[in-house]
């Protein structure tokens, strides 16, 4: 589509991290504050990739694909899936994830992962569309304070 560009965040800058906060309030009642220390983080990894996608020359949207290998196989996550509000209706939402499959293609493959609240129809039917699963399990989590023993 003409106007729309997705990228991957390889350097932390300031205006990113004011994206990423503007993004994260859309995406959960109670987000974290997002610092350029963490952007940096991320920027910096070779296993945790942040993609913006851009419509006009505004960021309107972003996904994380997180990598790592385990004993039974290589697995990636997709993460913090969000397009903004006033942007939606552009197939952005649809970008960013046809594109992070296409570049856990070009990493090797292996199982590439997803969780969504049943409350989203509208994402849930994005990630059925896009040939998602679902996966009859149990999502457990636990917080974990630095520092933690």
């Amino acid at each position: 589509m003409e106007g729309i560009r997705i990228f991957e965040v390889t350097e932390a800058r300031e205006e990113y991290v004011d994206v990423v906060n503007r993004l994260l309030v859309q995406l959960s009642s109670s987000p974290s504050t997002f610092t350029y220390e963490h952007l940096a983080r991320i920027a910096g990894s070779s296993s945790t990739h942040l993609f913006f996608a851009e419509y006009d020359g505004v960021v309107a949207g972003m996904l994380t694909l997180g990598v790592y290998d385990a004993p039974t196989g290589c697995k990636m996550w997709i993460e913090d899936v969000v397009v903004d509000a006033a942007m939606r209706g552009h197939s952005l939402g649809r970008m960013l994830v046809e594109h992070a499959i296409a570049i856990a293609g070009k990493m090797g493959g292996g199982t590439l992962m997803l969780t969504s609240r049943p409350s989203r129809i509208v994402a849930n039917a994005l990630y059925r569309s896009c040939g998602f699963e679902p996966k009859e399990t149990n999502m457990y989590r636990m917080p974990i304070d630095a520092g933690q023993a």
